[in-house]
């Protein structure tokens, strides 16, 4: 038995020792939190929001082209066919859910609505649709299947319509542009959420004149999904690289001027889509998009002419490795599924991104920078985590980030991410590497944005040195840096 007193004096010493627990964790959580942070600069130009920030970490997703086309190996249909040829027996939208999953995308977007007029879900403003079609006997509906086998998979679904319909009869007259917005309004009432809507601004030659009403396009996507992307060649939200190659520019500002254009063949030149403008008014990143054969609709004449792994491994360096998306097309076959000769090249894909970016060979390791500040946290460019940041105080140029390895060490990637949230700073800047001598250079290169992959031949090193030699309005703002060792192909 304790006695009353004894109890008391047990008691009060518990909470003594309890407060005092308290301010230990307190102090430590403090200097962490102080030790991990800094006070970064204000945003400089446009930034992205809340959404565009969610879709460029998404980096990597699939585009499927489907329809008559695939039917008449045709790209671009002329909408006279008879729907009736649309007949994918063996359809299964969770087999391209599980290829898209099982390849590392996160989202598949698919052709709705191509420039032939034909809907992959049976609209109630079209004649033109798998309702007419012979597949399941005219009840079927491509987007619902797709959309319920996104969800069942973890993936993002996104749509493409075209607003060229050469089937429409009420095309080129002042009815179609609200024509076009009802049938958008089905698709993003009926099949949400959708992440993207993919616009495009072809109109052919030779055809009926249309003036697309994009700002009343628009605004049904941002009254039904408003946290859609919304992509065509200016944006608003992500732009056209300006080629199908899947080749981003080796300078890419996610920052775009697009007062006085539009979308087509009112678009800034290709040039200018491919590099963006420095300092642009807007934030529209770019996307690119390719297929992983030589034409967007399937073919079985390409059967054997599916893109090489080192193809898609380079286009992945020039596109989510030079501050862009990459869309890659994997189209769907006749039976209504992805050709093995498409998915198996996508599995070798996987197979080396996961290889290539198991091990960050920096994660931890020390950093210095010149000059050095007090503010300055160099541990948050090789923490894992984008979002930490670093920077450092004052204005200055040639800034250097020397990464010690600890020990000579063999690498072939270097990948640099900049804290977008704040805005796209650098400029330029260059890579050199420590022989054990001197210092020897791996390039000089132009903009980080979200993400710059270098890609050289493997050296052995101790160390590497980043000098950041021109930046926008103030010194760079980085969230990380990865070295690493990626299989030789």
């Amino acid at each position: 038995m304790i006695c009353q007193n004894c109890y008391t004096l047990l008691h009060q010493y518990h909470i003594l020792m309890i407060n005092r627990l308290c301010l230990i964790c307190l102090f430590a959580f403090s200097f962490t939190i102080n030790s991990f942070a800094q006070k970064l600069p204000d945003p400089i130009g446009a930034t992205p929001n809340k959404y565009q920030l969610e879709w460029q970490d998404m980096e990597y997703y699939m585009f499927i082209h489907f329809g008559p086309n695939t039917f008449t190996d045709k790209e671009w249909g002329h909408g006279d066919e008879d729907p009736k040829i649309f007949n994918p027996k063996k359809l299964d939208a969770r087999q391209w859910a599980r290829t898209a999953k099982a390849a590392g995308m996160k989202a598949i977007i698919i052709t709705a609505k191509h420039h032939d007029g034909f809907c992959l879900f049976p609209s109630k403003y079209s004649t033109h649709t798998v309702r007419e079609s012979a597949w399941k006997d005219g009840k079927g509906d491509v987007l619902k299947e797709l959309s319920a086998a996104c969800k069942e998979y973890g993936l993002k679904f996104g749509v493409y319509l075209s607003p060229w319909d050469r089937n429409h009869p009420d095309y080129g007259t002042p009815k179609y542009n609200d024509i076009f917005a009802k049938t958008l309004n089905e698709v993003h009432t009926q099949y949400g959420p959708i992440f993207e809507q993919w616009f495009d601004g072809a109109k052919g030659e030779n055809e009926k004149k249309q003036d697309y009403d994009f700002p009343k396009f628009y605004e049904v996507v941002r009254r039904n999904n408003p946290q859609a992307i919304i992509f065509s060649d200016i944006g608003p939200d992500a732009r056209w690289m300006g080629n199908e190659n899947g080749i981003a520019g080796e300078t890419n500002w996610a920052t775009l001027n697009t007062d006085g254009f539009g979308v087509g063949a009112d678009a800034p030149a290709a040039k200018v889509l491919n590099t963006g403008d420095e300092g642009g008014k807007y934030w529209i990143p770019a996307e690119v998009d390719v297929s992983i054969r030589p034409g967007w609709f399937y073919s079985a004449a390409t059967d054997d002419k599916v893109k090489t792994l080192k193809e898609l491994e380079s286009i992945y360096n020039t596109s989510v490795g030079r501050n862009s998306n990459l869309l890659l097309n994997v189209p769907v076959n006749r039976d209504g599924l992805i050709h093995p000769a498409d998915s198996t090249r996508l599995m070798e894909l996987r197979r080396f991104l996961d290889a290539a970016y198991k091990t960050n060979l920096a994660k931890g390791k020390k950093v210095t920078t010149a000059p050095a500040t007090k503010a300055a946290v160099t541990s948050n460019l090789t923490d894992g985590n984008t979002n930490t940041a670093w920077t450092i105080d004052g204005a200055g140029k040639g800034v250097d980030v020397t990464i010690d390895l600890g020990k000579a060490t063999s690498f072939n990637r270097i990948v640099l991410q900049e804290y977008i949230k704040l805005g796209q700073r650098v400029k330029r800047f260059t890579v050199t590497y420590w022989d054990g001598k001197a210092y020897k250079s791996l390039g000089a290169h132009t903009t980080i944005g979200h993400k710059r992959i270098l890609s050289f031949p493997t050296i052995t090193s101790s160390k590497i040195k980043i000098t950041f030699t021109e930046t926008l309005g103030t010194n760079p703002v980085l969230s990380e840096i990865g070295i690493y060792k990626a299989p030789e192909l």
